[in-house]
């Protein structure tokens, strides 16, 4: 009987905690007696992940802030990617393995074309309640794959030079509004010193800025069907820049930025570099004057042509920052409806880094004044202005990665002096062509 009463004990024990757990469920009263009372949302949380190039503390994490707190039951992680070579392979094994990503930034033409063929993308084109071409105008349409949105342009891309307005005064040379490569080197032998770089660009865009206006005009392939990219316009950049590292020695050489890692941001803040060819983005470290303090102002040039008589010079630019939504997400409507939030001005926190929103809806007065923050005086504004104001036809790379690929391996062996100027354009020929017999 000992045993049985035992038993019993136990059973009821278990009935009670049994009880008690089911008591302190969702489907539990409050002190009113009314079921189903929670602190939970009344929808389940869903969750995206952005992934993007920019730096979180540089706007991006205000954004996802400003939108989690007014929007509960849709909350946003970021993430970041470094927008390079290892950064972009890094959103790619990503979105091709099935983490987590639901939205994510393109920031060239050719990367998100080849996310769209590997199915990554996911077509705009279901959502009808949002123009992108109204929103946006007529530039938008550079972002078009096959006539089709896979990717949201969300802003304006300006590029330029940025100069040492200082350092030009010394010298006694004007802003330049219209210049060349020619140009360019005159200037930087003017300012170059024993502790200071006269002129760089960034290694990743090298093939690009130069030439590719002219060859988005001409076409990339001839008419015969065979590749363009020996065009004298190439040969003519390619020497350009090669002899500033090289010759005159104005420009550190490719090879050396890579293999020091040099950060040409800092170094023109640090007044080691007089003109640095970049653009909107260098604002997020030149309005940083407790990291990078200067005690010079900057002028802004537009880019350079290669020859005056270019006649058919496009400038980089356009619009950028192409926002896609994976065409794996589980949360396509929401990630649409973040994306609407953000373009239209939602990303505004990012305007004091320079990205200063397309869309005809957002408050470009404000992003402006974002942009210049407290260090309007470390600025030569009317230059800035000139740049800002000026409506300059514009252009977006529209070769496949490949090809890209192909001809800064083959540009990056004429700058180290391991194949001629010939043998360096007729490779590319040739691998041009190649390719193209391939596909």
């Amino acid at each position: 009987m000992k045993k049985t009463g035992i038993v019993l004990v136990l059973m009821l024990i278990v009935v009670s905690v049994l009880s008690a757990c089911s008591s302190n469920g969702n489907n539990s009263k409050d002190s009113s007696g009314q079921a189903g009372a929670s602190t939970e949302p009344s929808k389940d949380v869903v969750k995206l992940t952005f992934w993007g190039g920019v730096p979180p503390e540089a706007g991006p994490q205000e954004i996802v802030d400003n939108w989690n707190k007014a929007n509960p039951n849709i909350q946003v992680t970021y993430v970041r990617y470094v927008n390079d070579d290892s950064g972009n392979l890094k959103l790619d094994t990503a979105l091709i393995s099935g983490q987590s990503v639901d939205i994510f930034a393109n920031y060239t033409k050719p990367l998100l074309a080849k996310r769209v063929s590997s199915g990554s993308a996911l077509d705009l084109s279901q959502f009808t309640d949002y123009g992108i071409d109204d929103k946006m105008g007529p530039g938008a349409k550079e972002w078009a794959v096959d006539d089709k949105y896979y990717a949201m342009p969300t802003k304006r891309n300006i590029h330029f030079v940025w100069m040492n307005k200082d350092a030009l005064d010394e010298a006694g040379l004007p802003v330049p509004t219209d210049w060349t490569l020619a140009d360019v080197e005159k200037y930087a032998k003017a300012l170059r010193t024993d502790t200071r770089w006269g002129y760089a660009m960034f290694p990743f865009w090298r093939d690009i800025v130069s030439f590719d206006g002219s060859l988005a005009v001409q076409g990339y392939v001839k008419e015969d069907g065979t590749s363009n990219l020996g065009a004298p316009i190439v040969s003519e950049a390619l020497q350009r820049q090669y002899d500033m590292m090289h010759t005159s020695q104005v420009s550190p050489p490719i090879s050396l930025i890579e293999t020091t890692k040099m950060n040409l941001i800092a170094e023109f803040l640090g007044n080691k570099l007089a003109m640095l060819n970049a653009g909107e983005w260098v604002f997020r470290d030149a309005n940083n004057g407790k990291d990078y303090p200067r005690d010079f102002k900057v002028a802004f040039a537009p880019l350079p042509r290669i020859t005056q008589e270019q006649d058919d010079f496009r400038y980089l630019g356009g619009l950028g920052d192409a926002l896609a939504i994976n065409a794996k997400s589980e949360h396509k409507e929401e990630a649409w409806q973040f994306l609407k939030w953000y373009a239209d001005g939602g990303m505004l926190p990012m305007a004091k880094g320079g990205r200063i929103p397309a869309s005809k809806d957002a408050d470009q007065a404000k992003a402006l004044e974002l942009l210049l923050g407290d260090s309007k005086d470390k600025y030569d504004v009317e230059s800035l202005q000139r740049i800002l104001n000026n409506d300059l036809p514009t252009f977006q790379v529209t070769l496949p990665q490949e090809v890209i690929d192909i001809r800064r391996e083959e540009f990056d062996k004429y700058y180290i002096k391991s194949q001629s100027l010939a043998d360096t354009i007729n490779n590319v020929v040739k691998r041009h062509n190649d390719y193209m017999k391939r596909k």
